[in-house]
């Protein structure tokens, strides 16, 4: 059984402190990982540390920037934080390996994505697990622009042909108008009025653009809180259930 994970950004760090990891809040997280069976992609999603670096430089996953210096900071904030986590879980003897999309990833003149999936499914076999993140990437005609660790999510969840999709937030799961948790979603135009953006700088979407791409999935998804994080590992399906009319 394949899992793709998403940690979000919120989760492991402190989003109103610019490049500071939640050392608790990841410690937690790590611990539940270290109980999960099977075969397990962790995709993390940028935080204090590439949200604030992209804004600074205007890049958006579809606003791009030439200018390399601004490019290896983003790149570089973000393989910072990739180190914490993987860090975190292989002191916990996950044998967690880092992925940086700079390096395999492009988008072309369309704004589509290429995510090569080869790599992390040889990992897979290996027995490894494979950490991911958002980052920038080339994209032929815009510079650079911003891979959002939800979009990797999607891309990877397809390609792989994953079991079980899991996005952990810091709210325990998709909350409509009155803060109550919405338990399934198989229709995006009936909760948008609900899904504002992230509090913080988010320059991917915040939840609306996470349940857009999620809807767009075959394998059903969840969304949930850090608390909830052993309950998915173990096989449960807590916060909200993100899938299509069709999908049971």
């Amino acid at each position: 059984m394949t899992t793709v994970l998403k940690l979000g950004g919120s989760v492991v760090t402190d989003k109103d402190e610019p490049e500071t990891v939640d050392r608790a809040a990841l410690a937690d997280a790590a611990d539940a990982i270290a109980e999960a069976n099977g075969d397990l992609v962790v995709i993390h999603g940028g935080g204090s540390f590439g949200h604030p670096s992209a804004a600074a430089h205007g890049v958006t996953d579809t606003a791009g920037t030439h200018d390399a210096a601004g490019i290896r900071k983003i790149h570089d904030a973000m393989g910072e934080l990739n180190a914490a986590v993987v860090g975190a879980l292989q002191d916990r003897k996950v044998p967690a390996l880092p992925v940086r999309p700079l390096s395999v990833a492009y988008r072309d003149d369309d704004g589509e994505t290429a995510f090569p999936s080869e790599p992390i499914a040889t990992m897979l076999a290996e027995g490894f697990v494979p950490v991911a993140h958002g980052d920038v990437v080339a994209q032929r005609g815009e510079g650079a622009t911003v891979l959002s660790g939800d979009e990797i999510v999607t891309l990877l969840a397809e390609r792989l042909d994953a079991d079980r999709v899991g996005v952990c937030s810091t709210v325990p799961g998709v909350l409509d108008g009155d803060g109550e948790v919405i338990d399934r979603i198989d229709d995006f135009e009936a909760v948008a009025s609900a899904l504002g953006d992230s509090e913080a700088t988010d320059v991917t979407g915040g939840m609306a653009a996470k349940i857009r791409a999620l809807l767009e999935l075959e394998t059903p998804a969840s969304v949930f809180g850090p608390a909830q994080l052993r309950t998915f590992l173990s096989g449960g399906r807590p916060g909200t259930l993100v899938a299509r009319d069709s999908t049971p």
